[in-house]
């Protein structure tokens, strides 16, 4: 089994390494520290999975999950992340991830993952099969951000560190301009005027580190 792991924590990458070779014996396992390297990797070699995690510097790891996909569609991809799966996981599975792993989790459930994605399936936790089997039913109410496209909700996070427009289109390697009207229409969609509330909107649902 060869598989690739994108964390930009050297710390995570090892722990994942180590759990993953304690319960799978002769995996071969590459690691890559951003969304760039991470992609050149994936679409380079073959692999019987890989790992990205979705926050990274730049690009993030729905963008690259959507690049691996759209590339090497047949790469099952697992989606790690410190956020809660009410605020990614849905999003994460629309864009063709085969499971969703919060690092908030047990360690098993990363094994629990990894086992069930190799296995040709999806790994979906109890409880986010008991969000989708709500949104099914129609009892969820949402969230405002789940109207944001995947770049807005990267806008939104940055705003959220306190990182100015232009700060966000260096970062992104977008013009201020473009930043501005990403800022604009999360604003409108939203229904939140300044910064502030946009700040204090997304720590409230924890969408920042």
């Amino acid at each position: 089994m060869k598989v690739l792991i994108v964390d930009d924590h050297a710390l995570v990458r090892q722990g994942m390494i180590s759990m993953l070779k304690d319960h799978f014996k002769g995996v071969e396992i590459s690691e890559a520290a951003d969304a760039k390297t991470g992609l050149a990797a994936a679409i380079e070699l073959p692999w019987d999975l890989v790992i990205v995690d979705i926050t990274m510097p730049g690009r993030n790891g729905l963008g690259l999950l959507q690049d691996i996909k759209r590339q090497k569609p047949s790469v099952p991809v697992l989606v790690i992340s410190a956020h809660a799966e009410k605020d990614y996981a849905l999003r994460a599975l629309k864009l063709g991830a085969a499971g969703y792993v919060s690092k908030q989790s047990a360690a098993d459930a990363l094994v629990a993952a990894v086992q069930r994605v190799i296995s040709g399936r999806r790994y979906i936790s109890p409880a986010l099969a008991e969000q989708l089997a709500g949104a099914v039913a129609g009892e969820s109410p949402g969230t405002s951000h789940e109207t944001l496209s995947n770049r807005e909700l990267q806008v939104l996070r940055l705003i959220a560190t306190g990182k100015t427009i232009k700060e966000i289109s260096a970062d992104l390697a977008l013009s201020a301009k473009t930043v501005a009207t990403y800022r604009s229409r999360i604003a409108e969609k939203m229904g939140l005027s300044s910064n502030v509330e946009l700040t204090r909107y997304a720590m409230q649902h924890h969408l920042v580190d």
